[in-house]
């Protein structure tokens, strides 16, 4: 199908794919290269995955969210290279576990702290990839940064598996959280299932999946459904000006959605005292 305006999709993505796969597939069933992705998941993980389409893929950066939610389930009593259920197993032992003591490690994980990333990621450290690295078994110090959880509670525990939910911060990898529960416990394990649930405003309840676009059962998201953003209609003389990237002066609220009629033109930003062109959209 020929798709000629621009929109968003929430798709719900199926293990297997990696999100660039998800890309190429909406771009030929749309006719259109101009086709970007929101928020990486790995090919194990499944859930929400925003695309942009067309001039939308401009919008990455308004659409990041800082926050988002993860369903993952952990097997215990194996130990892979890359964290996952998918990786090269390591070591394998029995392990016992108290459910009160789970529960209280990962209430002790809300809270903001220095999370290693892990090996197996597109992190780069000297300009190579850190997946590089370990694919050519070379050692590297792995970077760490900031992350957030903000709420963390168990779902489900059995002898060898339990599962959790997370509300974390962008940039959060569930894999290295895994870890670093299991390390507190003494234990091994490694993530076996992850679902990402809801991404900012974007909810599971409302994606589509891929066989769901090839049906044509959809609905292309605008700016007006996901940004709380001020909408102002233009006249000729003001359209002319936002066509051309002209700055504004005058009173307006600090982003503006500048449409004619209903046709989306541009999204302008304040900057100082003028408005200044963020995203053309027409």
């Amino acid at each position: 199908m020929k798709l000629e305006s621009n929109g968003l999709l929430i798709i719900n993505k199926e293990k297997g794919y990696t999100s660039r796969d998800i890309v190429n597939i909406i771009s030929r069933e749309f006719e259109t290269k101009k086709v970007g992705h929101n928020g990486t998941l790995d090919p194990l993980a499944t859930g929400v995955l925003v695309i942009t389409i067309n001039k939308y893929t401009k919008l990455n950066t308004l659409l990041t969210s800082e926050y988002k939610e993860y369903i993952a389930e952990v097997t215990l009593g194996i130990k892979t290279d890359t964290l996952d259920i998918e990786g090269r197993v390591l070591d394998k032992k029995e392990v016992h576990i108290n459910k009160n003591d789970l529960e209280k490690t990962l209430k002790k994980y809300e809270k903001s702290y220095m999370q290693e990333v892990p090996i197996y990621s597109a992190v780069k450290v000297n300009g190579k990839k850190l997946y590089e690295y370990a694919r050519e078994g070379i050692h590297v110090k792995l970077p760490q940064k900031e992350v957030t959880i903000k709420k963390i509670e168990l779902l489900d525990f059995k002898e060898n598996r339990f599962t959790f939910k997370c509300l974390v911060s962008k940039g959060t990898y569930i894999r290295s959280l895994i870890k670093d529960i299991l390390d507190d416990l003494n234990i091994i394990g490694t993530m076996s299932n992850l679902i990402r649930t809801k991404q900012g405003i974007f909810d599971i309840s409302d994606s589509s999946s891929l066989d769901d676009i090839k049906k044509g059962n959809f609905k292309l998201l605008k700016i007006k459904d996901v940004l709380d953003i001020e909408q102002i209609k233009v006249d000729d003389d003001l359209k002319f000006k936002i066509l051309n990237g002209v700055r504004l002066k005058g009173k307006y609220p600090d982003r503006v959605l500048f449409l004619d009629e209903d046709e989306e033109l541009a999204i302008y930003k304040k900057d100082g005292d003028i408005m200044k062109l963020e995203v053309m959209l027409k």
